[in-house]
């Protein structure tokens, strides 16, 4: 039996119904009175809960509407229109950053790869997969493909000590960035990654980066919709 106090019971509730996908933000919740009823509680208990999951910035009153999933103040973010070290960035942002990876080999070259990489199908490429995370947080799914030909050394790096972005940059100084964003519903894979929920959305950010005359990279970033935005900023 549950014998935490019957409004944080209520708040873990209502969190669970967030982060699972099932209230998404801007969703009104279950008002108070039915509430009360789902939990056999007093009005009062309902109030407290709700109360604290305001002030905590999970959800937000509308006088004469009732109460809404609020978008989170504190989400990760990612300038769209250069390239960051995501370890700077989660540090800059007073975090603790760790990664896991997945997948580091070497693959031939599919139909899909061959052509965003520029090379010959069939071709030896070095691909890696690595999760990144924000205070034990999945924030990103990085899935990169790399020519062998011009960085051969990138197989035998180890990722858990250094990003791909810094190894990269440091290596293949960089000239050139391509970048397209789109809203994707998760594969099973990429939402077990991220610990997304049923219904979270997921930001996929497709990157290529150039270095000189050379196609370096592409990549799949993976992002939380729900943890994550992408930013510009243009100076005219």
């Amino acid at each position: 039996m549950n014998q935490s106090p019957l409004y944080l019971q209520i708040k873990t509730y209502i969190i669970k119904q967030i982060e699972q996908g099932y209230w998404p933000i801007g969703h009104r919740i279950s008002t108070e009175l039915e509430l009360t009823e789902q939990f056999g509680v007093s009005r009062m208990t309902v109030n407290k809960a709700l109360r604290d999951l305001v002030s905590e910035g999970r959800l937000v009153r509308r006088p004469r509407l009732g109460t809404f999933v609020s978008a989170p103040d504190d989400k990760a973010e990612s300038p769209l229109l250069n390239i960051r070290n995501i370890a700077d960035e989660v540090s800059q942002r007073g975090k603790t950053y760790s990664s896991k990876v997945i997948k580091q080999a070497s693959i031939l070259a599919d139909d899909m790869v061959a052509t965003q990489l520029g090379v010959m199908l069939n071709s030896s490429v070095y691909c890696s997969e690595i999760i990144h995370f924000e205070d034990k947080t999945p924030i990103q799914l990085e899935i990169r493909w790399v020519n062998a030909n011009y960085v051969p050394q990138y197989i035998e790096q180890d990722f858990s000590d250094i990003t791909p972005n810094q190894y990269l940059s440091n290596s293949c100084p960089l000239s050139a960035i391509e970048h397209t964003v789109e809203a994707i519903v998760a594969s099973d894979s990429v939402r077990a990654a991220l610990r997304l929920g049923i219904n979270e959305p997921c930001l996929l950010l497709n990157r290529r980066t150039w270095s000189g005359d050379k196609l370096i990279s592409t990549a799949l970033l993976y992002h939380p919709g729900t943890r994550y935005k992408l930013s510009s900023k243009v100076m005219f």
